[in-house]
């Protein structure tokens, strides 16, 4: 959602000229990096280990919303900056803002699905499956795309520019209500509910001197993805809002308005760094999926299967 505005008095020809090459230097070490570890994330979960659990299923599928958001950079860099038609424009539009809010959706989803795992063993034996898991992860794919149906009339048509000039109906109360209760709060709600549940469950057990450090380690890499989350999709999420005030005409100063065009096109590119923060998660969860074993202890299972927490993002 680019922030250009066509008004006569404010122009944001230097805004765009910013941006220009602020996103060839985010954008292309993003798409490099982001690419190997993905595709490096999905060999390890599909060939290395092959063995197909909830967590490795919500995230192969998550790998996979990244893979695809990755996939539209290019294009995104190279014609935000062209004006023209271009027939593929919708579809890389509609494959860079699904695949985004996909993955919000599924590190909610997975946060969730850890939740349970840790803080409630006995109902985790079910409701989760990989089956249930690979059932959740069709169901947001779906909602997802579906959810991308208006993109095609959201286009400003006196001034076609790809990823650009969003109509004036983009920017109506019920879509970016939506798009921030829907898109944003609830997932970083559950996030952060379930994130802290975890984290007290995981403190319970620190009598065991030979756990402590691994308990620490599993409270860390939860923080950190908790903080991942917060860094990469708040802001964007604040400036869809500003920019929506700008759009209802409550902000009418130029200068803010410019600010305000800066700020949410920055946004995004921070937003997709978590493509590449997603796959450093990947070697995390990784790493304790190799130590993982089943435990008929609850209690030891309890202290163990946390390490897994990795999967909250």
């Amino acid at each position: 959602m680019n922030a250009n505005n066509s008004s006569k008095e404010c122009v944001f020809e230097h805004v765009d000229t910013i941006m220009k090459y602020l996103q060839l230097v985010i954008y292309i070490p993003t798409f490099i990096l982001g690419l190997i570890l993905n595709l490096l994330a999905l060999w390890v979960f599909c060939c290395f280990w092959k063995k197909w659990t909830e967590s490795s299923i919500y995230m192969i599928n998550l790998a996979l919303m990244d893979l695809l958001v990755l996939f539209s950079l290019p294009f995104k860099m190279y014609y935000s900056v062209q004006e023209g038609r271009w027939f593929l424009c919708t579809f890389m539009e509609s494959l860079y803002f699904v695949n985004m809010y996909g993955s919000i959706s599924l590190i909610a989803c997975i946060s969730l699905d850890r939740y349970i795992a840790i803080r409630h063993p006995l109902k985790a034996r079910i409701f989760r499956s990989p089956r249930r898991a690979g059932m959740i992860c069709c169901c947001v794919w779906v909602i997802v795309w579906l959810g991308s149906i208006p993109i095609h009339n959201f286009k400003n048509t006196d001034k076609f520019n790809c990823f650009h000039n969003m109509s004036e109906e983009t920017w109506s109360m019920p879509v970016i209500f939506s798009v921030e209760i829907f898109g944003f709060l609830i997932p970083f709600t559950v996030m952060v509910y379930c994130s802290v549940k975890i984290i007290q469950t995981l403190l319970k057990y620190n009598n065991q001197q030979e756990k402590r450090a691994e308990q620490v380690t599993s409270v860390w890499i939860i923080e950190a993805n908790l903080i991942v989350f917060m860094v990469c999709f708040t802001p964007v999420h604040l400036g869809i809002f500003l920019q929506f005030l700008v759009k209802r005409k409550i902000i009418v100063d130029c200068s803010v308005k410019q600010s305000i065009s800066l700020f949410i096109q920055l946004a995004m590119c921070l937003a997709n760094i978590n493509c590449c923060l997603d796959a450093i998660c990947y070697y995390f969860a990784a790493k304790e999926f190799r130590k993982k074993t089943y435990f008929r202890d609850l209690r030891v299972q309890v202290v163990l299967c946390p390490s897994n927490a990795v999967g909250s993002m």
